[in-house]
């Protein structure tokens, strides 16, 4: 399973998102640092839940890096996101 189909799975098991965008932008960033042969070392992410209904920004932040583990987060380099409810 790739990064990002592992990234949608564990997005979409713990917040079950009304919408839910998983791009990898890894070709944007070829010759930067971070940037691995093949991509998925960039990722942005678009999505809206009611879970984070009355949350922060950080605290909506901090549950998706939950939500995808120290694990997978160490194989990536750079991760934006746009969440909304």
């Amino acid at each position: 399973m790739s990064r990002t189909e592992t990234i949608r799975d564990k997005l979409q098991t713990a917040f079950s998102p009304e919408a839910l965008e998983v791009i990898d932008e890894s070709e944007k960033h070829i010759g930067h640092a971070g940037y691995q042969e093949g991509g998925e070392s960039h990722f942005h992410v678009r999505m809206s839940t009611s879970f984070f209904e009355g949350k922060s920004r950080l605290a909506r932040h901090r549950a998706v890096h939950d939500a995808l583990g120290p694990e997978l987060i160490g194989e990536i380099h750079a991760l934006s996101m746009d969440l909304t409810t």
